[in-house]
Parts: structure tokens; C-alpha cells; sequence
């Protein structure tokens, strides 16, 4: 750490992480990865595009093979001062010429492909007629791991950004919110996730009374009352890595039910979070979690799956969800956050991110899950 910054990746980091992925495209019986702008090559190289246009850019990793990444001439000045470039090969390509013969040039044409979800279908249309032997697969079907595990630096970088919403959760605590619309609240929360350093903020969901039986409510002009109940689930992204999490609010004194329904919610977030070894199947966390909510007569009611991970996304492989059979890996990180929504009238949930260790798992956010009363 550098101060209250995790040290930031290096071209070894880079270099390291792209060998990796080719050995996994290798185990997978995969001809070498494509990588379009998105996550997966910020993950792997650090670089970003200025602007993302229909002009092709492309990092080729195989096994044997140098990393290469095919860009626009004009955008070759950029992706040089990447933090990733030292241990890349630049391709540029100018404008009238044809990038997807340059790319067919670096492939076996026979060969099984792995490549990035967001890839242009305009490029990968255009790829396929450069090479008709080749085939495709998704890498969030062909290495559905690949950014799963995290090493001991991108934990540092996810428990900072824990840290900052815990912060952010501290203040947002002490501001008025009867009286106030959600959107009010939910300016708070961004102006807060940048006061304690977030370069990006994702969403700030504010849900009170009858807007909290929605999960992904979009905070609005409604006008928050004494005696709601109110969901706030915010994250984005602080030095790269997200932030995640969700505590629900009463404003003034709840009625017994509601005060019933957050204890099983917060039940659930404790037995998913309990749930979680190594070995344990993804959908174990989920079962652990939504058996307490049926127990308790509010299974209906509860009606997404209990986690996503999270890395240089908000959301990312695995899922916490019936029939994701992967096995926890040390280093995967996630969010634990059941919820139950009674439509027209109340919901709750409750939401932290969560690390696989050795011993089981720890959490990256420390607040407390009590139902917390804000005036």
C-alpha cells in the first residue's frame, strides 16, 4: 500500500496475468484468446481506449506466442503509455486498410477461439469471414475463471473500495432523509463516494416504502416519509476495482413486521456468508441464504440470486445462484446479499462484498447489519 493507495499494477503484473490467461485458454482446449476494449483488457493490460468506435482494436494471447495488440494508428500513442505495454507487441493498422486480415495473420485459421462478451458483433462478423475454419466461444462460457480469483494486490484494491463505501454508509447515516426526495439522497451518496475517493460512480439506488419492493429501483422525485423503509445499495469503481454494498434504513420507529423482516434478512446475509468455503459449490451460498428467507414464510418474496462477483466490474462471474455448480477458490470475491420485497408496501436487503480465504470467507464491509434508524 502507498499511504491509504494500493500500489498500483505493473507491466510484470500485466505480463503475468496475460501469460496466465494463455495457459488457461491452452487448458481449454482454445486456440488463443480476443480481447475487445472492456473489462477483460483493462484486466489484462491496463489499457483503456480514449474512444471506443467502430474501429477495430484486438489483444491476441495464445500459448507460445508474444501478446499482440492490434490498434488504430491513432490510437497507438495512447495504448503505448498503457500500464500494460511493456510486455505487449503494438500492431497499428491505418485507416483504409483491412485490420482483419492483419489479425487472421497472427491465428490458426482451424483454431476454437476464445473471445471478450463485449465484443463488436460488426468485428466478430468481420473476423469470421477473415478466417471460415475458426470458431468462437464466449470467455464468460470458455473461461468462465479467468478474472474470478483474485491475487493478493486485487485484494488490496477491493478492500480499499470496501472500506470507502463503509465510510460513505458511516455518513450517509447522519443526513436528513424525511422530508427529502431519494434523489436528494441518492446525490449524497455519489457526492460521498467521491469524497472518499472513487473515480466512478455506478449506481446510488435510494428505495423508500413502496419503491423498495424493486431491487433496482432508480432513485427519484418521490418524497421520503416518516415511517418508510428504505433500501440504499451504491457502489463503483475506486483505483480500478469496485465497491458494492446495501443497508436498509426506517426513518423514525418501525412496526414489528418490519422490524421481522429485516431480522431475516440479515439472518440470510449470515448464513450465505457462513456458507462460504473453499470447495463449496456457488450455489450453496445461495441455498444457505434463501432457506432462511423460506423458513421463515418469505421465499416468494425474494426473487434475484444472492450474489455476483466483483472485481474491475461492479458485476462479474461467478454467481451466487441454483445451478452454478463452480467450486469457491480462495481469492474469488462476491456479494452476499439476499433481500425479500413485499410489493406496495417495503423491502430489504442487506449486501456485503465477500472474500474466499483458506478458513472460509471474509468480508470486505464492516458496518453494521442492524437495522439502523435515520431521522
Amino acid at each position: 500500500m502507498t499511504g491509504n493507495r494500493p500500489a498500483p499494477f505493473t507491466a510484470d503484473d500485466y505480463r503475468a496475468r496475460m501469460r496466465r490467461a494463455a495457459r488457461a485458454a491452452e487448458d481449454a482446449g482454445l486456440a488463443g484468446l480476443l480481447v475487445a476494449p472492456g473489462p477483460d483488457l483493462v484486466w489484462l493490460t491496463g489499457y483503456t481506449p480514449t474512444a471506443i468506435t467502430e474501429r477495430l482494436t484486438l489483444l491476441v494471447l495464445a500459448a507460445g506466442q508474444d501478446p499482440v495488440l492490434v490498434v488504430p494508428a491513432l490510437e497507438a500513442p495512447d495504448a503505448a503509455h498503457a500500464a500494460g505495454a511493456p510486455a505487449l507487441t503494438l500492431r497499428d493498422w491505418t485507416d483504409g486498410k483491412d485490420p482483419y486480415a492483419a489479425t487472421a495473420s497472427l491465428l490458426d485459421g482451424a483454431g476454437r477461439f476464445g473471445v471478450s462478451d463485449n465484443a463488436w458483433a460488426l468485428h466478430l462478423l468481420a473476423l469470421q469471414q477473415a478466417l471460415p475454419g475458426a470458431s468462437y466461444v464466449s470467455l464468460t462460457e470458455g473461461l468462465p475463471m479467468l478474472r474470478a480469483v483474485k491475487d493478493a494486490a486485487e485484494l488490496a484494491h477491493l478492500a480499499a473500495a470496501g472500506a470507502a463505501a463503509d465510510a460513505t454508509y458511516e455518513e450517509i447515516r447522519k443526513v436528513p432523509f424525511g422530508g427529502r426526495r431519494e434523489s436528494d439522497v441518492a446525490g449524497d451518496l455519489a457526492d460521498l463516494l467521491r469524497r472518499f475517493g472513487h473515480s466512478q460512480v455506478d449506481f446510488t439506488i435510494v428505495a423508500s416504502g413502496p419503491n423498495g419492493a424493486n431491487p433496482h429501483h432508480e432513485a427519484g422525485d418521490r418524497v421520503i416519509e416518516r415511517g418508510d423503509m428504505v433500501v440504499l445499495d451504491f457502489g463503483g469503481l475506486l483505483h480500478g476495482y469496485g465497491s458494492d454494498t446495501s443497508r436498509t434504513v426506517h426513518v423514525g420507529e418501525p412496526d414489528a413486521e418490519e422490524r421481522r423482516v429485516h431480522d431475516v434478512v440479515r439472518e440470510a446475509q449470515e448464513a450465505g456468508f457462513r456458507a462460504v468455503r473453499p470447495g463449496a459449490a456457488c450455489q450453496d451460498v445461495d441455498r444457505a441464504a434463501r432457506a432462511v428467507i423460506t423458513e421463515a414464510g418469505y421465499g416468494e418474496y425474494f426473487i434475484h440470486r444472492t450474489g455476483h462477483g466483483i472485481g474491475v466490474t461492479t458485476h462479474e462471474p461467478p454467481y451466487m445462484i441454483e445451478g452454478e455448480e463452480l467450486p469457491l477458490v480462495p481469492g474469488m470475491c462476491f456479494s452476499v446479499e439476499p433481500g425479500v420485497y413485499l410489493p406496495g408496501r417495503f423491502g430489504v436487503r442487506i449486501e456485503d462484498i465477500v472474500t474466499v480465504t483458506e478458513e472460509g470467507g471474509r468480508r470486505l464491509n464492516d458496518t453494521t447489519r442492524e437495522l439502523v434508524i435515520v431521522d
